[in-house]
């Protein structure tokens, strides 16, 4: 037997092992878990310094982890963390390396790609960045007028604008208070609008994001904003109110930006894990070179945390393991994420890309089908917010969807008060997902808070929670920059985990690009004088055709009829 098959084998009996034990523990509800085991925080806890990562709420035992953790072993876990940090292809269909840890590297330790030291082109972009940021924090870089910066905007998308968005609305706290940050993605036109209706042309500096400086939604939009600015400044502006996050020089010199002003990337670093490049551009003038450093410090030490840490200490391998029991072992189709801070708010909306994303994948990384579900659906909001919008689901619905609560136990603000009832909300919200309240309960509860028998009888079934719904939580003394480096670098490695064990490539995205590709050639039958082009299906030409009738006509239909278009 070749050691690929024994590989094989050794995972599918992995995998098998943990589906008879999950038939024996399925039937275990947590409340009689922590009732037999008064350590059960203390076993199923994690810690890195201040964070604590509490999973004593998922259905887990010891026997549990230990499965999971061979699992992890027979997916060859340590080889593919070590071809990672190695600087290997990893990311097969593109042929790359997936080496974004090199960007946040606080070592003198050289990282190679192709056997080459990337360190000092990261460090000298780096370098660059710094000046840069300094420059316009201090009011030294000048616009055409010779006025300093007062606004940017950032012009990106996916990973170009989720991660910077999400990392400046956590540390706002941190943010230049004469600096107004502002982000574009969207091709819909209210978003530029919007961003710009209270601007001056004369203290706008616009940031460009794109590697290839092609992507369709943001050089519409930047060439929408290069307009607003010109139509004021004229067109010698250009070069003092744009700059370039590209590696595409050509096509930043075409569009006015000089050279010196376009800060590059590498193609071993994915859109959604550049944050750490470039790409935090703006971040880094928000919070300034120092606060970003602290962003990098963060992430670093998940980095040699995920890299050293034996299976069974390991944050990230335990947050990727449990994930894999919910999705793989419990039926879990979903994951939930509430952030207890406002801050995190954008948290959710940047590891949906992360996740969805990565490993969104139905065939593995040698192009088979894979033989298990894959990425679960990720979303969520602020808590308290999600309390009063989906939570109720999670409650009382049919369906359990695990889930990872966050907060700081210390605020940024001053109001103490409401930050107790916010942690006081968060650690119950996890309590009754896991215990519950059975019939007789919710039937003793009313009765003692006054409520008649009979009506106690008719609405206990409505009042009752069945619990063992599973949860994580994670605490932290404060957010700032140094934990948010590490919460983002925790599910990065998570994300990772999983892919492994998985099977699937989650540096790759072709999915984003069938509909992109449909798109260009949908964009020019929206014109009225088109002809309706052969071979659409008919919901997609009735579409087209609907779109330029209710353009055309004050009577869609009529204008329908006269196009030919089948109408309901």
């Amino acid at each position: 037997m070749d050691g690929p098959t024994r590989a094989a084998t050794r995972l599918d009996r992995a995998w098998s092992t943990l589906e008879q034990h999950r038939d024996r523990v399925a039937p275990l509800h947590l409340r009689d878990l922590f009732a037999g085991d008064p350590d059960r925080f203390q076993r199923f806890t994690l810690r890195h310094e201040d964070l604590l990562f509490d999973y004593a709420k998922q259905r887990v035992t010891t026997e549990t982890m230990a499965l999971l953790h061979e699992l992890a072993r027979a997916a060859d876990l340590a080889g593919w963390i070590d071809r990672m940090f190695s600087g290997e292809h990893i990311n097969p269909t593109e042929d790359r390396a997936a080496f974004h840890v090199a960007l946040r590297s606080r070592s003198t330790a050289p990282m190679r790609v192709d056997g080459r030291d990337v360190m000092p082109d990261v460090r000298a972009v780096l370098e660059r960045m710094r000046a840069f940021a300094d420059r316009v924090r201090a009011g030294e870089w000048a616009g055409a007028t010779g006025r300093p910066v007062r606004a940017v905007v950032n012009i990106g998308i996916g990973g170009s604008d989720l991660g910077p968005v999400m990392a400046d609305q956590a540390l706002i706290h941190w943010r230049h208070p004469g600096i107004d940050i502002r982000y574009v993605s969207n091709i819909e036109g209210a978003d530029l609008t919007g961003a710009l209706r209270d601007l001056d042309p004369a203290t706008t500096l616009f940031i460009v994001a794109s590697k290839t400086f092609t992507t369709q939604e943001t050089m519409t939009n930047a060439t929408s904003a290069r307009a607003w600015l010109v139509g004021t400044l004229g067109e010698a502006a250009v070069s003092r109110h744009f700059v370039a996050v590209s590696t595409n020089l050509q096509a930043v010199a075409a569009f006015g930006i000089e050279a010196e002003n376009a800060f590059g990337f590498w193609d071993w670093v994915g859109g959604r894990y550049s944050l750490w490049s470039a790409i935090g551009l703006p971040v880094m003038i928000g919070i300034g070179p120092e606060a970003f450093d602290r962003l990098l410090d963060g992430a670093h030490a998940i980095d040699r945390h995920f890299r050293d840490a034996p299976l069974d200490a390991n944050l990230p391998v335990a947050m990727a393991l449990i994930g894999i029991w919910n999705t793989n072992f419990l039926g879990a189709r979903t994951h939930a994420v509430l952030p207890y801070d406002q801050g995190l708010r954008r948290f959710p909306a940047y590891l949906q890309q992360l996740e969805m994303e990565s490993n969104g994948k139905s065939v593995d990384r040698d192009g088979r089908p894979v033989r298990h579900a894959t990425s679960p659906v990720v979303f969520g909001e602020p808590g308290t917010n999600g309390q009063h919008a989906f939570v109720q689901l999670f409650h009382q619905g049919t369906d359990p969807v695990p889930t990872d609560f966050l907060a700081p136990v210390e605020p940024n603000h001053d109001l103490t008060d409401h930050h107790d009832i916010l942690l006081a909300n968060m650690v119950a919200q996890a309590q009754a997902l896991a215990i519950g309240e059975d019939e007789p309960e919710a039937r003793a509860a009313m009765i003692a808070a006054g409520i008649d028998r009979a009506t106690a009888d008719r609405l206990a079934p409505h009042r009752t929670f069945p619990g063992n719904r599973p949860s994580s939580t994670f605490l932290f003394r404060r957010l700032d920059p140094f934990t948010l480096g590490r919460l983002v670098a925790l599910y990065e490695h998570k994300v990772f985990v999983q892919g492994v064990i998985w099977g699937v490539n989650p540096f790759d995205q072709w999915g984003v690009e069938l509909g992109k590709t449909l798109a260009r050639k949908v964009l020019p039958e929206l014109s009225l004088d088109a002809l309706p082009a052969e071979g659409q299906d008919a919901s997609t030409a009735g579409l087209i055709a609907y779109i330029k009738a209710t353009r055309a006509a004050s009577d869609p239909p009529a204008a329908l009829a006269r196009l030919g278009s089948p109408q309901t």
